[in-house]
Protein backbone atom coordinates (compact mmCIF):
# COMPACT_ATOMS: atom_id res chain seq x y z
CA UNK A 1 0.00 0.00 0.00
CA UNK A 2 2.50 2.66 0.94
CA UNK A 3 4.56 1.36 -2.31
CA UNK A 4 1.50 2.53 -4.24
CA UNK A 5 0.90 5.79 -2.91
CA UNK A 6 4.78 6.62 -3.38
CA UNK A 7 4.16 5.53 -7.24
CA UNK A 8 0.56 7.63 -6.68
CA UNK A 9 3.10 10.87 -5.54
CA UNK A 10 5.59 10.67 -8.50
CA UNK A 11 2.84 10.09 -10.66
CA UNK A 12 1.09 13.18 -9.93
CA UNK A 13 4.31 15.10 -8.99
CA UNK A 14 5.49 14.11 -12.51
CA UNK A 15 2.40 15.58 -14.18
CA UNK A 16 2.87 18.35 -11.97
CA UNK A 17 5.97 19.15 -13.01
CA UNK A 18 5.31 18.84 -16.50
CA UNK A 19 2.38 21.32 -15.99
CA UNK A 20 4.36 23.50 -15.03
CA UNK A 21 7.17 23.17 -17.37
CA UNK A 22 4.17 23.53 -19.89
CA UNK A 23 3.03 27.09 -18.17
CA UNK A 24 6.51 28.04 -17.90
CA UNK A 25 6.63 27.45 -21.68
CA UNK A 26 3.79 28.85 -23.53
CA UNK A 27 4.30 31.87 -20.91
CA UNK A 28 8.21 32.36 -22.57
CA UNK A 29 6.08 31.70 -26.03
CA UNK A 30 3.54 34.35 -24.58
CA UNK A 31 6.57 36.92 -24.19
CA UNK A 32 8.34 36.16 -27.34
CA UNK A 33 5.36 37.23 -29.95
CA UNK A 34 4.79 40.16 -28.01
CA UNK A 35 8.70 41.20 -28.87
CA UNK A 36 7.49 40.25 -31.97
CA UNK A 37 4.47 42.36 -32.15
CA UNK A 38 6.82 45.04 -30.81
CA UNK A 39 9.00 45.17 -33.11
CA UNK A 40 8.12 43.78 -36.57
CA UNK A 41 7.27 47.01 -38.01
CA UNK A 42 10.65 47.29 -38.47
CA UNK A 43 12.39 45.53 -41.91
CA UNK A 44 13.96 42.11 -41.55
CA UNK A 45 14.56 38.59 -43.00
CA UNK A 46 11.89 36.33 -42.55
CA UNK A 47 12.62 34.05 -39.20
CA UNK A 48 13.30 30.49 -39.78
CA UNK A 49 11.45 29.77 -36.42
CA UNK A 50 9.23 31.26 -33.97
CA UNK A 51 11.29 31.01 -31.00
CA UNK A 52 15.08 31.15 -32.28
CA UNK A 53 14.55 33.83 -34.95
CA UNK A 54 17.30 34.06 -37.02
CA UNK A 55 19.34 32.08 -35.11
CA UNK A 56 19.67 29.25 -37.70
CA UNK A 57 21.04 31.43 -40.84
CA UNK A 58 23.64 33.67 -38.16
CA UNK A 59 25.51 29.64 -37.82
CA UNK A 60 25.05 28.45 -40.81
CA UNK A 61 26.74 31.84 -42.07
CA UNK A 62 29.68 31.43 -39.71
CA UNK A 63 30.26 27.61 -39.80
CA UNK A 64 33.83 26.93 -40.02
CA UNK A 65 34.41 30.33 -39.06
CA UNK A 66 33.18 31.54 -42.34
CA UNK A 67 32.65 36.07 -42.00
CA UNK A 68 28.86 35.50 -40.81
CA UNK A 69 29.05 39.65 -41.87
CA UNK A 70 28.43 39.44 -45.61
CA UNK A 71 25.36 38.14 -44.27
CA UNK A 72 24.26 40.95 -42.43
CA UNK A 73 25.83 43.33 -45.69
CA UNK A 74 23.31 41.25 -48.01
CA UNK A 75 20.14 41.60 -45.31
CA UNK A 76 21.33 45.73 -45.27
CA UNK A 77 21.55 46.01 -49.10
CA UNK A 78 18.02 44.13 -48.93
CA UNK A 79 15.85 46.03 -45.80
CA UNK A 80 17.88 48.98 -45.68
CA UNK A 81 19.54 51.06 -43.28
CA UNK A 82 17.53 49.72 -40.58
CA UNK A 83 17.12 46.08 -40.30
CA UNK A 84 15.63 43.65 -37.64
CA UNK A 85 16.82 40.29 -36.31
CA UNK A 86 15.18 38.18 -33.89
CA UNK A 87 17.60 35.63 -30.87
CA UNK A 88 14.97 34.21 -28.74
CA UNK A 89 13.19 37.20 -26.96
CA UNK A 90 16.28 39.47 -27.82
CA UNK A 91 16.27 41.77 -30.79
CA UNK A 92 19.21 43.29 -32.66
CA UNK A 93 18.68 46.09 -34.99
CA UNK A 94 22.12 46.67 -37.72
CA UNK A 95 21.75 50.41 -38.85
CA UNK A 96 23.70 51.99 -41.46
CA UNK A 97 22.34 55.21 -41.22
CA UNK A 98 25.20 57.67 -40.84
CA UNK A 99 23.04 59.70 -39.17
CA UNK A 100 22.53 57.89 -36.87
CA UNK A 101 26.31 56.30 -36.38
CA UNK A 102 26.85 60.02 -35.13
CA UNK A 103 24.07 59.71 -32.73
CA UNK A 104 25.22 56.76 -31.04
CA UNK A 105 28.54 56.41 -30.95
CA UNK A 106 29.16 60.77 -30.41
CA UNK A 107 27.03 60.53 -27.78
CA UNK A 108 28.07 59.76 -24.22
CA UNK A 109 24.29 58.89 -23.31
CA UNK A 110 24.54 55.85 -25.65
CA UNK A 111 25.81 53.19 -23.47
CA UNK A 112 27.67 49.50 -25.04
CA UNK A 113 25.19 46.76 -25.18
CA UNK A 114 24.80 45.01 -21.84
CA UNK A 115 23.58 42.41 -22.91
CA UNK A 116 26.42 41.47 -25.58
CA UNK A 117 29.81 42.98 -23.62
CA UNK A 118 28.09 41.61 -19.92
CA UNK A 119 28.73 37.93 -21.29
CA UNK A 120 32.10 38.42 -22.06
CA UNK A 121 32.67 39.53 -18.14
CA UNK A 122 33.47 35.65 -17.38
CA UNK A 123 34.38 32.77 -19.95
CA UNK A 124 33.43 29.10 -19.25
CA UNK A 125 32.83 30.22 -15.82
CA UNK A 126 36.50 32.28 -15.68
CA UNK A 127 36.91 35.59 -15.13
CA UNK A 128 37.87 37.36 -18.80
CA UNK A 129 37.18 40.59 -20.04
CA UNK A 130 35.49 41.61 -17.09
CA UNK A 131 34.56 44.87 -16.84
CA UNK A 132 37.64 46.78 -18.45
CA UNK A 133 37.90 49.58 -20.86
CA UNK A 134 36.48 47.28 -23.77
CA UNK A 135 33.01 45.96 -22.03
CA UNK A 136 32.17 48.35 -19.36
CA UNK A 137 28.64 49.71 -20.21
CA UNK A 138 28.63 51.68 -16.78
CA UNK A 139 29.78 55.43 -18.62
CA UNK A 140 31.04 56.94 -15.32
CA UNK A 141 33.52 53.52 -14.17
CA UNK A 142 34.58 53.61 -17.95
CA UNK A 143 35.16 56.80 -17.84
CA UNK A 144 37.66 56.96 -14.33
CA UNK A 145 38.80 54.06 -16.22
CA UNK A 146 39.86 56.06 -19.44
CA UNK A 147 40.99 59.06 -17.34
CA UNK A 148 43.12 57.22 -15.64
CA UNK A 149 44.93 55.29 -19.16
CA UNK A 150 44.74 58.05 -21.91
CA UNK A 151 47.89 59.55 -20.50
CA UNK A 152 50.27 56.12 -21.07
CA UNK A 153 48.69 56.58 -24.66
CA UNK A 154 49.62 59.87 -25.41
CA UNK A 155 51.35 60.79 -28.36
CA UNK A 156 54.43 62.19 -26.29
CA UNK A 157 55.07 58.96 -24.22
CA UNK A 158 54.19 56.75 -27.19
CA UNK A 159 57.18 58.64 -29.03
CA UNK A 160 59.51 57.12 -26.21
CA UNK A 161 58.25 53.62 -27.77
CA UNK A 162 59.58 54.32 -30.76
CA UNK A 163 62.79 52.29 -30.12
CA UNK A 164 61.07 49.18 -28.73
CA UNK A 165 58.76 49.33 -32.42
CA UNK A 166 62.12 49.33 -34.66
CA UNK A 167 64.27 46.61 -31.92
CA UNK A 168 61.22 44.39 -32.34
CA UNK A 169 60.89 44.60 -36.13
CA UNK A 170 64.65 44.84 -37.01
CA UNK A 171 64.69 41.21 -35.42
CA UNK A 172 61.76 40.00 -37.53
CA UNK A 173 63.84 41.39 -40.66
CA UNK A 174 67.04 39.86 -39.66
CA UNK A 175 64.95 36.18 -39.79
CA UNK A 176 62.79 36.92 -42.67
CA UNK A 177 66.36 37.65 -44.73
CA UNK A 178 67.84 34.38 -44.02
CA UNK A 179 65.20 32.83 -45.64
CA UNK A 180 64.45 35.27 -48.75
CA UNK A 181 65.45 33.14 -51.22
CA UNK A 182 63.16 32.86 -53.22
CA UNK A 183 61.62 29.76 -52.38
CA UNK A 184 61.52 29.01 -48.64
CA UNK A 185 57.19 29.62 -47.98
CA UNK A 186 56.98 31.77 -44.83
CA UNK A 187 53.71 32.57 -43.26
CA UNK A 188 53.82 36.43 -42.69
CA UNK A 189 50.38 36.22 -40.45
CA UNK A 190 52.00 34.05 -37.68
CA UNK A 191 56.05 36.08 -38.15
CA UNK A 192 53.98 39.26 -37.85
CA UNK A 193 51.99 37.79 -34.54
CA UNK A 194 55.31 37.20 -32.75
CA UNK A 195 56.48 41.10 -33.11
CA UNK A 196 52.92 42.64 -31.98
CA UNK A 197 52.93 40.09 -29.13
CA UNK A 198 56.61 40.66 -28.32
CA UNK A 199 55.96 44.51 -28.81
CA UNK A 200 53.00 44.44 -26.83
CA UNK A 201 53.99 42.60 -23.65
CA UNK A 202 57.51 44.90 -23.69
CA UNK A 203 56.12 48.37 -24.09
CA UNK A 204 53.13 47.51 -21.81
CA UNK A 205 54.30 45.75 -19.31
CA UNK A 206 58.04 44.89 -19.10
CA UNK A 207 57.91 41.55 -20.12
CA UNK A 208 60.34 40.00 -22.56
CA UNK A 209 58.75 37.28 -24.26
CA UNK A 210 61.75 37.10 -26.77
CA UNK A 211 59.29 35.38 -29.23
CA UNK A 212 60.73 36.49 -32.69
CA UNK A 213 63.71 34.95 -31.43
CA UNK A 214 62.53 31.76 -31.36
CA UNK A 215 61.64 31.75 -28.01
CA UNK A 216 58.72 29.21 -27.21
CA UNK A 217 56.14 30.64 -24.76
CA UNK A 218 52.38 29.37 -24.30
CA UNK A 219 50.88 33.29 -24.78
CA UNK A 220 50.02 32.84 -28.52
CA UNK A 221 48.29 29.63 -28.42
CA UNK A 222 46.45 31.01 -25.18
CA UNK A 223 45.66 34.07 -26.98
CA UNK A 224 44.21 31.92 -29.73
CA UNK A 225 42.37 29.60 -28.22
CA UNK A 226 40.50 32.59 -25.75
CA UNK A 227 39.69 34.47 -28.81
CA UNK A 228 38.13 30.94 -30.25
CA UNK A 229 36.57 30.33 -26.85
CA UNK A 230 35.21 33.65 -27.39
CA UNK A 231 33.22 33.53 -30.51
CA UNK A 232 32.15 29.86 -29.58
CA UNK A 233 30.87 31.01 -26.43
CA UNK A 234 29.15 34.13 -28.13
CA UNK A 235 27.26 31.89 -31.21
CA UNK A 236 26.57 29.04 -28.34
CA UNK A 237 26.27 30.15 -24.50
CA UNK A 238 25.25 26.66 -23.32
CA UNK A 239 27.99 24.54 -24.97
CA UNK A 240 29.93 24.33 -21.64
CA UNK A 241 26.87 21.85 -21.07
CA UNK A 242 27.54 19.90 -23.53
CA UNK A 243 30.29 16.90 -22.89
CA UNK A 244 31.93 16.93 -26.46
CA UNK A 245 33.26 20.57 -25.54
CA UNK A 246 34.12 19.98 -22.33
CA UNK A 247 37.66 19.12 -23.26
CA UNK A 248 37.92 22.64 -25.60
CA UNK A 249 36.46 24.43 -22.57
CA UNK A 250 39.07 23.48 -20.36
CA UNK A 251 42.10 24.49 -22.51
CA UNK A 252 40.16 27.98 -22.60
CA UNK A 253 39.66 27.99 -18.62
CA UNK A 254 43.38 26.98 -18.65
CA UNK A 255 44.70 29.91 -21.38
CA UNK A 256 42.32 32.42 -19.44
CA UNK A 257 43.96 31.33 -15.84
CA UNK A 258 47.55 32.11 -17.69
CA UNK A 259 46.73 35.25 -18.87
CA UNK A 260 44.97 36.78 -15.69
CA UNK A 261 48.01 34.80 -13.43
CA UNK A 262 50.63 36.54 -15.73
CA UNK A 263 48.97 40.28 -15.57
CA UNK A 264 48.41 39.93 -11.61
CA UNK A 265 51.86 38.76 -10.98
CA UNK A 266 53.47 41.74 -13.26
CA UNK A 267 51.10 44.28 -11.69
CA UNK A 268 51.96 43.21 -7.98
CA UNK A 269 56.08 43.08 -8.61
CA UNK A 270 55.61 46.55 -10.40
CA UNK A 271 53.58 48.11 -7.29
CA UNK A 272 55.80 46.62 -5.05
CA UNK A 273 59.15 48.71 -6.98
CA UNK A 274 57.01 51.75 -6.49
CA UNK A 275 56.63 50.73 -2.59
CA UNK A 276 60.48 50.18 -2.52
CA UNK A 277 60.72 53.49 -4.46
CA UNK A 278 63.26 50.96 -6.71
CA UNK A 279 63.42 52.36 -10.20
CA UNK A 280 60.62 52.12 -12.64
CA UNK A 281 60.80 51.02 -16.55
CA UNK A 282 59.15 53.59 -18.95
CA UNK A 283 56.32 51.63 -20.12
CA UNK A 284 52.53 51.53 -20.00
CA UNK A 285 52.12 50.07 -17.03
CA UNK A 286 53.84 51.99 -15.04
CA UNK A 287 52.05 55.01 -15.92
CA UNK A 288 48.72 53.41 -15.57
CA UNK A 289 49.58 53.10 -11.76
CA UNK A 290 51.55 56.41 -11.26
CA UNK A 291 47.87 57.89 -12.87
CA UNK A 292 45.68 55.52 -10.89
CA UNK A 293 47.81 56.81 -7.59
CA UNK A 294 46.85 59.86 -8.02
CA UNK A 295 43.25 59.18 -8.70
CA UNK A 296 42.81 57.12 -5.87
CA UNK A 297 43.46 53.83 -6.85
CA UNK A 298 41.67 51.68 -9.45
CA UNK A 299 40.39 48.17 -8.70
CA UNK A 300 43.38 45.24 -8.82
CA UNK A 301 40.58 42.97 -10.54
CA UNK A 302 39.72 45.88 -13.32
CA UNK A 303 43.04 46.10 -13.49
CA UNK A 304 43.81 42.35 -14.99
CA UNK A 305 40.58 43.41 -17.17
CA UNK A 306 42.71 45.59 -19.34
CA UNK A 307 45.75 43.62 -19.06
CA UNK A 308 43.35 40.89 -21.16
CA UNK A 309 42.19 43.51 -23.17
CA UNK A 310 45.94 44.80 -23.91
CA UNK A 311 47.24 41.69 -24.46
CA UNK A 312 44.40 40.82 -27.37
CA UNK A 313 43.82 44.15 -28.68
CA UNK A 314 46.58 45.46 -29.16
CA UNK A 315 48.70 42.17 -30.29
CA UNK A 316 45.86 40.73 -32.22
CA UNK A 317 44.19 43.52 -34.35
CA UNK A 318 47.49 45.20 -35.55
CA UNK A 319 48.90 41.88 -37.08
CA UNK A 320 45.78 41.04 -38.43
CA UNK A 321 45.35 44.69 -39.98
CA UNK A 322 49.25 44.28 -40.98
CA UNK A 323 48.89 41.00 -42.67
CA UNK A 324 45.55 41.97 -44.84
CA UNK A 325 47.70 44.94 -45.97
CA UNK A 326 50.55 42.66 -47.11
CA UNK A 327 48.13 40.00 -48.68
CA UNK A 328 46.36 42.93 -50.95
CA UNK A 329 49.78 44.02 -51.65
CA UNK A 330 50.90 40.83 -53.35
CA UNK A 331 47.95 41.81 -56.04
CA UNK A 332 48.51 45.63 -56.30
CA UNK A 333 51.82 46.12 -57.96
CA UNK A 334 51.57 50.14 -58.47
CA UNK A 335 50.34 50.92 -54.70
CA UNK A 336 53.14 48.54 -53.51
CA UNK A 337 55.34 51.08 -56.33
CA UNK A 338 54.13 54.12 -54.77
CA UNK A 339 54.48 52.89 -50.86
CA UNK A 340 58.03 52.07 -51.66
CA UNK A 341 59.08 55.25 -53.59
CA UNK A 342 58.19 57.23 -50.48
CA UNK A 343 59.65 55.37 -48.11
CA UNK A 344 62.84 55.69 -50.24
CA UNK A 345 62.28 59.32 -50.37
CA UNK A 346 61.71 59.49 -46.43
CA UNK A 347 63.74 56.47 -45.02
CA UNK A 348 66.13 56.14 -47.43
CA UNK A 349 68.61 52.94 -46.00
CA UNK A 350 67.94 54.12 -42.14
CA UNK A 351 68.26 51.27 -40.22
CA UNK A 352 65.21 53.03 -37.75
CA UNK A 353 62.17 54.63 -38.53
CA UNK A 354 61.62 57.86 -36.36
CA UNK A 355 58.87 59.42 -35.15
CA UNK A 356 58.89 62.84 -37.48
CA UNK A 357 59.58 59.98 -40.41
CA UNK A 358 56.29 58.17 -39.51
CA UNK A 359 54.38 61.68 -40.07
CA UNK A 360 55.41 61.82 -43.78
CA UNK A 361 54.60 58.44 -44.61
CA UNK A 362 51.03 60.15 -45.87
CA UNK A 363 50.41 57.32 -48.34
CA UNK A 364 51.90 54.90 -46.75
CA UNK A 365 48.83 56.08 -43.96
CA UNK A 366 46.32 56.10 -46.97
CA UNK A 367 46.98 52.49 -47.73
CA UNK A 368 46.36 51.02 -44.06
CA UNK A 369 43.35 53.28 -43.71
CA UNK A 370 42.15 51.54 -47.21
CA UNK A 371 42.80 48.35 -45.90
CA UNK A 372 41.24 48.75 -42.49
CA UNK A 373 38.20 49.53 -44.66
CA UNK A 374 37.57 46.74 -46.03
CA UNK A 375 39.31 44.42 -43.87
CA UNK A 376 38.35 45.37 -40.67
CA UNK A 377 39.81 42.81 -37.64
CA UNK A 378 37.16 44.17 -35.62
CA UNK A 379 33.97 44.52 -37.38
CA UNK A 380 31.75 46.70 -35.38
CA UNK A 381 30.03 47.43 -32.01
CA UNK A 382 26.71 48.03 -30.56
CA UNK A 383 25.24 50.05 -28.34
CA UNK A 384 22.09 50.37 -26.21
CA UNK A 385 19.03 52.72 -27.15
CA UNK A 386 17.34 52.79 -23.72
CA UNK A 387 14.55 55.25 -25.06
CA UNK A 388 12.34 55.38 -28.13
CA UNK A 389 13.93 56.59 -30.98
CA UNK A 390 13.61 57.08 -35.42
CA UNK A 391 15.89 56.00 -37.56
CA UNK A 392 15.62 56.96 -40.95
CA UNK A 393 11.48 57.48 -40.62
CA UNK A 394 11.13 54.39 -38.99
CA UNK A 395 9.93 54.09 -35.18
CA UNK A 396 12.41 52.58 -32.64
CA UNK A 397 11.06 50.90 -29.44
CA UNK A 398 13.60 51.77 -26.96
CA UNK A 399 14.84 48.90 -24.72
CA UNK A 400 17.05 47.40 -28.40
CA UNK A 401 20.36 46.82 -28.98
CA UNK A 402 21.83 48.05 -32.07
CA UNK A 403 24.44 46.49 -34.14
CA UNK A 404 27.08 49.37 -35.65
CA UNK A 405 28.81 47.70 -38.22
CA UNK A 406 32.28 49.28 -39.95
CA UNK A 407 32.46 45.89 -41.91
CA UNK A 408 29.15 46.21 -43.71
CA UNK A 409 29.44 50.19 -44.56
CA UNK A 410 32.78 49.52 -45.72
CA UNK A 411 31.49 47.74 -48.59
CA UNK A 412 28.28 49.18 -49.33
CA UNK A 413 28.56 51.10 -52.82
CA UNK A 414 26.18 54.01 -51.34
CA UNK A 415 29.14 54.68 -49.13
CA UNK A 416 32.30 54.29 -51.24
CA UNK A 417 31.60 53.88 -54.93
CA UNK A 418 33.12 50.36 -56.56
CA UNK A 419 33.18 49.17 -52.53
CA UNK A 420 35.82 45.98 -53.68
CA UNK A 421 38.82 47.79 -55.27
CA UNK A 422 41.58 48.62 -53.01
CA UNK A 423 41.95 52.31 -53.79
CA UNK A 424 43.97 54.11 -51.02
CA UNK A 425 43.35 57.70 -52.96
CA UNK A 426 40.13 57.48 -50.89
CA UNK A 427 41.68 58.66 -48.05
CA UNK A 428 44.35 61.01 -49.68
CA UNK A 429 44.29 64.37 -47.20
CA UNK A 430 42.16 66.27 -50.14
CA UNK A 431 39.52 63.74 -51.12
CA UNK A 432 36.31 63.98 -48.61
CA UNK A 433 36.47 62.46 -45.55
CA UNK A 434 33.52 59.48 -45.14
CA UNK A 435 30.68 60.68 -43.32
CA UNK A 436 29.87 58.77 -40.02
CA UNK A 437 30.44 55.11 -42.56
CA UNK A 438 34.16 54.35 -41.31
CA UNK A 439 35.00 53.16 -37.97
CA UNK A 440 37.93 50.65 -37.55
CA UNK A 441 38.27 52.03 -34.26
CA UNK A 442 35.14 53.15 -33.28
CA UNK A 443 34.79 56.94 -32.87
CA UNK A 444 33.50 59.40 -29.99
CA UNK A 445 34.04 58.98 -26.48
CA UNK A 446 34.68 55.26 -26.50
CA UNK A 447 36.89 54.86 -29.08
CA UNK A 448 40.05 52.98 -28.80
CA UNK A 449 42.45 53.98 -26.72
CA UNK A 450 45.52 51.89 -28.91
CA UNK A 451 44.59 53.38 -32.18
CA UNK A 452 47.42 55.93 -31.99
CA UNK A 453 49.75 52.95 -30.72
CA UNK A 454 48.37 50.31 -33.04
CA UNK A 455 48.89 52.47 -36.31
CA UNK A 456 52.42 53.58 -35.12
CA UNK A 457 53.57 49.73 -35.10
CA UNK A 458 52.06 49.06 -37.68
CA UNK A 459 53.96 51.87 -39.87
CA UNK A 460 57.42 50.77 -38.66
CA UNK A 461 56.94 47.17 -39.48
CA UNK A 462 55.06 47.38 -42.80
CA UNK A 463 57.89 50.27 -43.56
CA UNK A 464 60.80 47.48 -43.19
CA UNK A 465 59.43 44.91 -44.92
CA UNK A 466 58.72 47.18 -47.79
CA UNK A 467 62.25 49.03 -47.48
CA UNK A 468 63.70 45.37 -47.56
CA UNK A 469 62.09 42.62 -49.47
CA UNK A 470 59.85 41.36 -52.08
CA UNK A 471 57.22 39.40 -51.32
CA UNK A 472 54.32 37.13 -53.22
CA UNK A 473 52.00 34.55 -51.94
CA UNK A 474 52.42 31.00 -52.96
CA UNK A 475 50.55 29.35 -55.11
CA UNK A 476 46.82 28.11 -53.33
CA UNK A 477 47.00 30.78 -51.57
CA UNK A 478 43.92 32.52 -51.23
CA UNK A 479 42.29 35.83 -50.33
CA UNK A 480 39.19 34.82 -47.91
CA UNK A 481 38.86 36.01 -44.47
CA UNK A 482 37.73 34.30 -41.53
CA UNK A 483 36.20 35.16 -38.21
CA UNK A 484 38.20 33.87 -35.20
CA UNK A 485 37.00 36.87 -32.81
CA UNK A 486 38.81 39.24 -34.84
CA UNK A 487 38.86 38.86 -38.86
CA UNK A 488 42.40 37.66 -40.15
CA UNK A 489 43.47 35.98 -43.45
CA UNK A 490 42.23 32.38 -43.68
CA UNK A 491 45.31 30.92 -45.23
CA UNK A 492 48.11 32.59 -43.03
CA UNK A 493 49.12 34.77 -45.69
CA UNK A 494 52.20 32.34 -46.82
CA UNK A 495 54.74 33.96 -49.08
CA UNK A 496 58.22 33.01 -50.66
CA UNK A 497 60.73 36.48 -50.36
CA UNK A 498 64.11 37.74 -52.32
CA UNK A 499 65.77 40.94 -50.91
CA UNK A 500 64.66 43.74 -52.82
CA UNK A 501 67.91 44.80 -54.05
CA UNK A 502 68.23 41.66 -55.80
CA UNK A 503 64.81 41.60 -57.07
CA UNK A 504 65.06 42.86 -60.65
CA UNK A 505 68.29 40.40 -61.48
Amino acid sequence: MWISLVYLCLYWAFFLLLGLLLVVFLAYCAYVKYIHMKYDHIPGPPRDSFILGHSSFVVKASDNYKVMHDLFLRWAEEYGPVYRTNFLHHVLLTCTSPDSIKEYLMSPTCPKDPYAYNRLFYLFGKRFLGKGLLTNPDHNQWYKQRRIMDPAFSHKYLMEMIGVFNERAEQLMEQLAEKADGKQQVSLHAAINRVTLDVITKVAFGLELGLVEGNKTAFPNAISLVLKGMIDYMKNPFMEYMPKHWSFIRQVQESADLLRKTGRKCIMQRKQAMLNGEELPKDILTKILQCAEQENGLDDEIMLDNFITFFIAGQETTANQLSFTVMELTRQPEITRRLRAELDEVIGFKRDISFDDIANLTYMTQVLKESLRIYPPAPGTSRYIKDDDVIEGIRIPGGVSVNLNTYIMGRMDKFFPDPFKFDPERFHPSAPKPYYCYFPFALGPRSCLGQVFSQLEAKVVLGKLLQRFEFELVPGQSYEIMDTGTLRPRDGVVCTLRPRETASQ
